[in-house]
């Protein structure tokens, strides 16, 4: 059985979260996205966990739950959370956010009877708490031992395990002894599977992407996710697949380009300063034009630690795609104001009436089909797309990078800033080419 998971995603209860993040609309537009599995987020709040309750219901034995009163829909979810950890290692603040898993909402009421003891759990739907990771994970790994842990966002400036202002250089020095039942990282927006694999020190941990999403949009929930091919669906399936770090069953991950995200390149967003690592290192990092520090980088972070070069493979791991959302892409080939224009939503709707699903028109849809449909413009994007064949201009302290999507007309697409991953940004209502026509098939 194939199925798309999003494992890390926001409840209405989080910061600068869109007030429609609920369960029905998330199940409405995961559908649409192509998802099979979403995460509940945010079970450590204590109204969104009562939303949870009140509208999903236990498959039986599947440790996955289904929405109530939409007998339809096809998406699962799987009990899901993210927290914030602050204190001090060796003399500086570390603020670190982990994602964890749990196998049921009574497992997740438990944990936050022991989460409460450390921080207001109704502040944020994302809380703080003033506990070191070794000991979340401690307690977390005490209710259930089918519960996981994992850094979330592995390498953004902020708040991450790796991350330039207070994260470390070892996954072994954040979680100390804890360390054992941490088998998984979350790559975040601004980096990949090839730059990860750059450290041999992460080869024994499985790497995953999901979208932070903080609202239903289809550009934003889903715009990283992994795909999975198992046996039965089931919470214990899924997470032996990402245990096991088993390409036969997590078989990649979905990813946009990291060159996309808003940290990739070090810079300057108030300078209109953006540098690769070699020009940021040799300035000293600090900013040409106000010499102030500059905001460094993931592709600066990775360089400063990676023992290999680039382009290295672990051998059976699994793989990955870049793909970036199917709205963004209508919106710089129609020249849209934005993703929510009645014009992109026509187009969007007729693709997805025909395909079933966003994932399948970026990954499987015929560019013949795709053409009788919409034009050959709009067809071309799709496979470049589809293909890798995009130009991207690198996002930089805050601000999203651009991708062109013909550079020889200099098409892109604009985005917008903002002080963290998802967080701060505003709720919004040819020919073929030369390369061969790829589908999801090739990626296996």
């Amino acid at each position: 059985m194939r199925v798309i998971a999003d494992l890390h995603i926001h409840g209405k209860y989080s910061r600068a979260t869109s007030a429609s993040m609920n369960i029905r609309e998330i199940a409405r537009f995961a559908q649409i996205k192509g998802l099979g599995v979403v995460g509940t987020g945010d079970f450590t709040h204590p109204k969104w966990l009562q939303e949870i309750k009140s509208n999903l219901i236990m498959v039986d034995g599947a440790g996955l739950y289904k929405p109530v009163g939409m007998p339809d829909s096809r998406v699962f979810f799987m009990v899901t959370s993210e927290v914030s950890t602050v204190f001090t290692f060796a003399g500086e603040t570390k603020r670190v956010h982990h994602v964890i898993l749990a196998p049921s909402i009574e497992v997740a009421e438990q944990i936050n009877d022991r989460l409460s003891n450390y921080g207001d759990l109704e502040a944020d739907g994302r809380p703080t708490l003033n506990m070191s990771a070794a000991h979340l994970v401690e307690e977390v790994m005490e209710v259930s031992r089918d519960n996981v842990v994992f850094p979330a966002h592995a390498w953004t400036p902020w708040f991450s395990i790796f991350g330039a202002f207070s994260g470390f250089d070892r996954i072994e020095d954040c979680y100390q002894d804890m360390t054992k039942h941490i088998f998984a990282l979350e790559t975040g927006l601004s980096s990949d599977p090839p730059m990860n694999w750059r450290l041999s020190a992460l080869d024994r941990f499985t790497l995953l992407s999901n979208s932070d999403s903080h609202s239903t949009w289809p550009w934003r929930i889903g715009r990283e996710a992994n795909l999975f091919d198992v046996e039965r669906l089931t919470y214990w399936e899924l997470i032996d697949a990402i245990k096991s770090k088993d390409p036969r069953r997590l078989r990649l991950t979905i990813e946009t380009d990291p060159a996309y995200g808003k940290y990739h390149w070090s810079g300057h967003r108030a300078c209109g300063v953006s540098l690769p690592p070699a020009e940021a290192i040799k300035l000293g990092n600090i900013c040409p034009v106000c010499h102030k520090r500059l905001t460094k980088g993931v592709e600066q972070r990775v360089e400063e630690l990676a023992d290999r070069p680039r382009g290295f493979r672990p051998e059976n791991v699994p793989g990955y795609i870049h793909l970036l959302p199917l709205s963004e892409v209508l919106t710089a080939v129609l020249g849209a104001s934005s993703p929510d224009s009645q014009k992109v939503w026509s187009v969007y709707n007729t693709l997805i009436s025909r395909f079933g699903n966003e994932y399948t028109v970026l990954m499987d849809a015929p560019f013949d089909e795709i053409v009788r449909l919409t034009n050959p413009i709009i067809a071309e994007a799709i496979i470049r797309v589809r293909e890798g064949r995009v130009k991207v201009v690198p996002g930089y302290d805050g601000v999203y990078g651009q991708i062109i999507l013909f550079p020889e007309k200099g098409v892109g697409v604009a985005r917008e800033t903002g002080a963290e991953e998802d967080v701060g940004e505003r709720e919004t209502k040819a020919s073929r080419g030369g390369g061969r026509q790829r589908s999801l098939s090739d990626f296996f």
